[in-house]
């Protein structure tokens, strides 16, 4: 029996991004780093200076485990962890030089990649469903905030 396409649409979202994850890592291996390396140095690199926590949060990965990573990273040059001045048990954390050449070739990886992932999609095809997801997120957004908002309500 065939499936509505509605209920094949989030298969084929988890499909699609593991596929590119994959030729990703795939084009990535020159940079020696593991897929959570090259996440925390992303996330990183958007918004410097943030603490190993909040690193968690945009990860949305155990504050242990981000640790470990930017360990790792600290080790090999890539991030330095810089005490916050408002809170000396926190750490502000902030990319290299030799880090951001590495966003920098990482960006070009993105994009050859997305290039490659939407050959032959017409614009108004691409336009129509970034629509459709920028809909959906809404939609979600939505339900988190009815249930934080009922978890807030005694």
């Amino acid at each position: 029996m065939k499936q509505a396409p509605e209920t094949s649409l989030f298969y084929l979202l988890h499909d699609a991004q593991r596929h590119i994850r994959k030729h990703f890592d795939r084009r990535a291996t020159r940079l020696e780093l593991t897929r959570a390396q090259w996440r925390a140095l992303k996330a990183t690199s958007r918004l410097e200076g943030l603490s190993q926590t909040e690193l968690a949060e945009q990860l949305e990965m155990e504050p242990i485990p981000v640790g470990r990573v930017i360990d790792r990273l600290e080790k090999t040059g890539f991030v330095e962890r810089r005490a916050d001045p408002g809170d000396r048990r926190r750490w502000r954390l902030y990319l290299t030089p030799k880090a951001h050449a590495i966003v920098g070739e990482m960006e070009v990886i993105a994009g050859e990649l997305r290039d490659d992932a939407l050959r032959g999609i017409p614009r108004e095809d691409l336009d129509a469903m970034m629509r459709t997801l920028a809909r959906m997120k809404e939609n979600l957004a939505a339900l988190d905030a009815a249930a934080d908002q009922e978890k807030a309500t005694p």
